[in-house]
């Protein structure tokens, strides 16, 4: 697009190419992205190393004040949020009618699907991804309504001990967090529907997080629960929360020995093989910001399981996780730029056949 100024008084003309123009814009606009997150994440994801690296690439990430209406605040080039609730989701869908050019990351109806552990599992199994060398699937898995039903042989039959047990409701809350290991049907009798039961499966202690931020996929390892062995199984009583596994006490040696002994040099899955997982629960989901848990079976050191997917999981723990924010909210400002150019220019050249014919 070509801007022509016109010196009054004098048949001279001015041009400033179209280039000129937005290298200047360039030097001088900014681009503003607000966020809505709970206090808690807040505090662990908007670090000074984030709002500082963001700063100096021209993005400035702006609080969205959840006591005052949406709609009134901004202007935002993009929105990013990980708040629950029916008053919430009104405010996006208003904001997003009356601004329909601005990205929210990520859609409300989207990220509902990870609160339920069942229907957030199920998506890995219907991904239609080659599977060659490596292979994946999730562990066997049922849902448990009531209590009645836990001490139903029939119900719970089909699942082999020990299982983990996991609130149904997957919401980020310190609640849907409380999980046990179970060892046998008397620890089943001790927990509290609605809840899914989930063989654990041996991986050698190691859990594979993978973490996406868009286009962009990495992978860290981190200690995980102990394998069980046959005879652990037929000693155990009940069940453990992992809050007791994940605090191990001076008395339980053989546990605390066995998490000192472990080599977390274990082999990383090929980076290429998560890639293609990771994109195609980013197609199916419609999500950009999220991850997954992966393990792999120790009788199988090439099949993988997918036993968990979060929403906007913490970054802050992900390495480099400044630069790999700042890279993803510069491609959403610099595509939703782009897109407002295309429309600028349409309605300049309209402007412009107007002026044209007004002249005539």
């Amino acid at each position: 697009m070509t801007f022509f100024l016109q010196a009054i008084g004098d048949r001279g003309g001015i041009c400033l190419s179209s280039l000129d123009l937005e290298l200047s814009m360039a030097e001088s606009r900014r681009f503003s992205i607000g966020y809505a997150l709970a206090t808690k994440k807040r505090q662990s994801f908007i670090q000074p190393s984030l709002v500082n690296l963001a700063r100096e690439r021209g993005v400035d990430l702006v609080p969205i004040d959840t006591d005052r209406p949406l709609l009134v605040q901004g202007p935002f080039d993009c929105v990013i949020h990980k708040l629950y609730g029916d008053d919430w989701r009104v405010q996006l869908r208003d904001y997003a009618e009356k601004n329909p050019c601005v990205p929210i990351i990520d859609q409300p109806d989207a990220i509902e699907r990870l609160h339920n552990r069942i229907s957030m599992l199920q998506v890995v199994s219907e991904l239609e991804i080659p599977q060659e060398k490596e292979t994946f699937g999730i562990p066997s898995q049922i849902v448990v309504y009531d209590s009645v039903s836990l001490s139903d042989s029939e119900a719970v039959g089909a699942l082999r001990f020990p299982v983990i047990a996991k609130p149904l409701v997957a919401d980020g809350s310190a609640k849907s967090h409380k999980m046990s290991l179970v060892y046998n049907r008397e620890g089943l009798l001790k927990l509290k529907p609605p809840l899914v039961l989930q063989e654990f499966v041996n991986h050698g202690g190691v859990i594979f997080k993978v973490y996406v931020v868009g286009d962009y996929v990495t992978c860290v390892k981190r200690k995980s629960l102990p394998d069980v062995s046959l005879e652990k199984l037929d000693s155990a009583e009940g069940s453990l929360s992992f809050s007791q596994v994940s605090n191990l006490t001076m008395q339980d040696r053989t546990q605390k020995e066995y998490y000192e002994s472990m080599q977390l040099d274990a082999e990383m899955p090929p980076l290429s093989f998560l890639t293609g997982i990771a994109r195609g629960l980013r197609r199916a989901m419609r999500l950009n910001l999220f991850n997954f848990d992966v393990i792999r079976d120790s009788k199988s050191g090439n099949h993988y399981f997918v036993i968990d997917i979060n929403y906007f999981p913490g970054y802050a723990k992900m390495p480099s996780y400044e630069t790999v924010l700042t890279d993803f909210f510069c491609k959403l400002v610099e595509k939703k730029t782009k897109e407002d150019d295309v429309d600028f220019s349409v309605g300049g050249h309209d402007n412009e056949a107007r002026l044209s014919s007004s002249n005539n």
